[in-house]
């Protein structure tokens, strides 16, 4: 039976679309590292926690929105899944990891190493998922995987020694390291968040989760800061809502919608292109060298993400 003409070229447009949401969502949220290093100069006052808190106050309410608009149409349906004192508490505890300690691990160690190499650590997350993984279930690693990990770790050594040899800054070791326990809590966040997305759906978990996150940074905050007015630069307030709006809210619907329409495998493999983005992006906006050594390392990363990526 012939098919319909009008079919393929459909399923083409879902398919450009999808393939345009994941590049745009991942080019978002490679810029985060940079915007944080762009705020960090135009104050000397500002710190970790500070920027959370502009980001959390600017994000959030978009995020209840549409956790909102979700809910109500769950409930329209009849389908709203009632959450139990063990899924709070689920939520309550990934909230706290994925986004609150694992961002303020990230954007404390911006304060010490360049955006490149910072998103190149992130960006080993995958890596840690399936290491953790294999302890976890007591599994030995495959032959792909390891020579994935072998791949990934020394392009990350190559990348590591050529900042040390370029900065010579004290702070190397320590923002690396602080970054590198970003990406290891955010592995675990995501190992746990598997189940939760699944029984509410990620709209929703996000948004509760962001609200945990949020809660958590204010507190953090009146601890460190007490209650007072931020008197920052204009500047940092202009790179915060950049940062909250294009860096975290719009980059999240764009990955979800590009996920449904070309699957989880094909966006993880389009998204390899953020540490090269941030790459650049840090050489137009922050006069960061741009090295073969860096690129070399980059690449060697990114080919070890995908082939632990198209293992799973």
């Amino acid at each position: 039976m012939h098919q319909p003409e009008s079919v393929i070229p459909q399923n083409n447009r879902q398919a450009i679309f999808g393939y345009l949401f994941v590049l745009l969502g991942a080019f978002g949220f490679s810029a985060k590292a940079v915007l944080v290093k762009l705020a960090y100069s135009y104050s000397h006052q500002l710190d970790a926690i500070t920027l959370m808190v502009l980001r959390m106050a600017i994000s959030l309410p978009f995020f209840l929105a549409v956790a909102l608009w979700s809910a109500n149409g769950s409930a329209k349906a009849n389908d709203a899944q009632r959450l139990n004192r063990q899924d709070w508490l689920m939520i309550f505890g990934l909230g706290l990891l994925g986004y609150y300690i694992a961002s303020f691990l990230d954007f404390t160690g911006l304060q010490y190493i360049s955006a490149g190499l910072e998103r190149l650590i992130i960006f080993l997350y995958p890596t840690f998922v399936v290491l953790f993984t294999a302890a976890g279930q007591r599994k030995a690693i495959n032959r792909h995987q390891a020579l994935a990990l072998v791949l990934s770790y020394a392009g990350m050594v190559l990348v590591f020694v050529d900042n040390a040899a370029a900065m010579a800054s004290s702070g190397l070791l320590l923002g690396s390291a602080l970054v590198l326990a970003s990406a290891i809590a955010f592995a675990f966040f995501l190992m746990g968040s598997g189940m939760m997305v699944k029984r509410i759906g990620s709209t929703r978990f996000t948004a509760y989760s962001m609200t945990v996150a949020c809660l958590a940074t204010c507190l953090h905050f009146v601890i460190q800061h007490g209650v007072e007015f931020l008197n920052l630069p204009d500047k940092v307030y202009l790179v915060a809502l950049i940062m909250a709006v294009f860096s975290t809210v719009l980059p999240a619907f764009f990955m979800n919608a590009g996920i449904r329409r070309i699957g989880a495998g094909s966006a993880s493999i389009i998204s390899s292109i953020g540490p090269i983005g941030t790459l650049v992006l840090a050489f137009l906006l922050l006069g960061e060298t741009l090295t073969l050594a860096q690129l070399g390392g980059t690449v060697l990363v990114l080919i070890g993400v995908y082939v632990i990526s198209r293992a799973k």
